[in-house]
């Protein structure tokens, strides 16, 4: 799972585009709590799933 995923980031999801940019509001374990524009809240196994992320990479400023 990727460890960048932290409250507050701002994903889309790989397979679902309609659902529109989602804020990140938890993570535990696998478990992936996403709020998106179009779908709501939403719970993500983040092992399964890997969230795209919106805006800058925070992966690439390391």
């Amino acid at each position: 799972m990727d460890p960048f995923l932290e409250p507050g980031v701002l994903v889309r999801h790989p397979t679902e585009p309609e659902w529109g940019v989602g804020q990140v509001q938890s993570v535990a374990g696998r478990r992936v709590t996403v709020n998106f524009e179009h779908a709501g809240k939403q719970v993500i196994d983040g092992q399964a799933v890997r969230l795209v992320f919106v805006g800058d990479d925070p992966r690439a400023a390391r």
